[in-house]
């Protein structure tokens, strides 16, 4: 018999996928479990020093060195304390709403490739728990899920703000889950898939250069190719895990704690650590769609070992730590948007803007494919131009507009306004003055001044004549 000679699966093809024993799985499971946990409490001190830096503090420093206990210490706790249940719960849902939102949170980041494809007691694996022809699709179904645990934990608290609370959040995954999937769609396009480990695989392959004599390639990164997808993502995976300025289901002047004020304990855990492992899925997400996945980043790049082996799980939590740091720098210098001025940026500019790029991706890639650059880019010229007529045509009018308005609150203030006119003080309106009172204030003194020398002049002449009367 010959020996059957086996060939490595490269990272990237869906083929390298089910074919792991199942003590590898439960490796991978486990590992990801741990690594969402030690994410949690770093993302935790992270966050308190950066906004203690920000606000000129110093932050954690007591529990372990550089307080890096901190958050463990809180974390053990407030799983210590005492559960408090109202008396109006429906129990079962409030039980298993918190469990639902911790669940879906780590069953997200199962389809996120964290590096090539690896040793692990001697069996080559992709670093990765799994993968699907639509990864990136389970990941939204599973971020959909996961927002039941906050609706039925406000409805099941038998309260009136955590059900605000509940409905806020599914007001708002609709309406920021459209454009997130909006986003995605160029990036379909460009790579051909929705399966996660395929699209950073076709990050890899990019433009040639030529920089000091050196033939270099540089990686395509879909941020830079599909920038306006990519801004709209971000403001999107904001407003999706409920984080500051978008934090309208816990608004504490409004709701008190939102969906969160019936819940104490290890059921508040759960809901604070959904919360901590959702930031770290999309950021996963957005960097395994954007920004190259596990490879490294330019000019590290240069280095043919950069994406070998195990040194891409590094670059992968590097440019992940960079959204968490952008989480945490809105939650520290932007304050909160009215509610109806975030369901207007959802609605009215995101997924109309991200409507528009979309159909604008597909045409080009239609006609570049089919071989239409020059009739393309007149096409495009055209639209740019006609975009720009458009636009002057409506900013002359509304200059004509603002102008006429002008006129007219300047022949409104030649108008003499008299607040007595009615009989009764009225306050002026915007843009009417308040003519000077002091000539009438004057008359009105001096009149009052005669009719009260007179009267005290007539009582004065009464006083004397009796006066005289008596006398006599």
């Amino acid at each position: 018999m010959t020996a059957a000679t086996v060939t490595p699966l490269a990272a990237g093809e869906l083929s390298a996928f089910g074919n792991d024993p199942w003590w590898i799985v439960l490796i991978k499971a486990v590992a990801i479990t741990v690594l969402l946990l030690v994410f949690t409490i770093f993302n935790v001190w992270f966050e308190r020093k950066v906004v203690a830096r920000m606000q000129h503090r110093i932050g954690p420093k007591v529990h372990g060195p550089f307080g890096l206990l901190q958050s463990l210490a809180d974390g053990v706790k407030l799983s210590l304390k005492e559960t408090i249940r109202p008396k109006n719960i429906d129990t079962v849902i409030y039980v298993l709403a918190p469990v639902i939102s911790a669940a879906m949170a780590f069953t997200a980041f199962s389809v996120i490739p964290l590096g090539p494809e690896v040793s692990i007691f001697g069996h080559r694996t992709p670093l990765q728990l799994t993968d699907l022809p639509v990864g990136v699709l389970l990941v939204l179904a599973v971020a959909s899920l996961g927002i039941y645990g906050i609706v039925l934990g406000g409805w099941s608290s038998g309260s009136t703000y955590p059900l605000l609370g509940g409905l806020r959040s599914s007001a708002q995954m609709i309406s920021y889950e459209v454009a997130m999937g909006l986003a995605f769609v160029a990036v379909f396009l460009y790579s051909g898939s929705m399966s996660t480990s395929e699209i950073v695989g076709a990050q890899a392959s990019g433009t040639s250069a030529n920089i000091f004599g050196l033939e270099v390639q540089l990686p395509s990164w879909y941020a830079i190719v599909l920038l306006p997808s990519f801004v709209i993502y971000i403001i999107s995976m904001v407003g999706e895990t409920n984080r500051a300025p978008f934090d309208l289901p816990e608004a504490e002047g409004e709701l008190v704690a939102g969906f969160l004020t019936e819940y104490s304990s290890m059921k508040y855990l759960l809901f604070f650590l959904a919360e901590y492992v959702n930031m770290v899925t999309v950021s996963a997400l957005a960097t395994t769609m954007f920004l190259g996945g596990w490879r490294a980043p330019w000019p590290l790049s240069l280095w043919s070992g950069a994406n070998e082996g195990w040194l891409p799980l590094v670059w992968f939590i590097g440019k992940v730590l960079v959204f968490m740091f952008v989480f945490i720098w809105l939650r520290g210098t932007m304050p909160r948007f009215r509610y109806d001025q975030f369901m207007r940026i959802g609605w009215k500019f995101l997924i109309p803007i991200a409507l528009v790029w979309t159909v604008f991706v597909a045409t080009a890639r239609a006609t570049l494919t089919a071989g239409y650059q020059r009739q393309f880019f007149i096409g495009v010229g055209a639209v740019i131009v006609a975009v720009l007529l458009l636009s002057f045509v409506y900013d002359s009018r509304a200059a004509r507009r603002e102008k006429a308005e002008q006129d007219a609150k300047e022949e409104a203030e030649k108008v003499p306004f008299d607040p007595f006119v009615g009989g009764y003080p009225v306050p002026p309106m915007p843009g009417q003055k308040v003519p000077d009172l002091e000539p009438a204030a004057v008359t009105l003194s001096a009149a009052t001044a005669g009719s009260d020398g007179r009267a005290s002049g007539d009582t004065r002449s009464t006083d004397r004549a009796g006066q005289e009367d008596s006398r006599g």
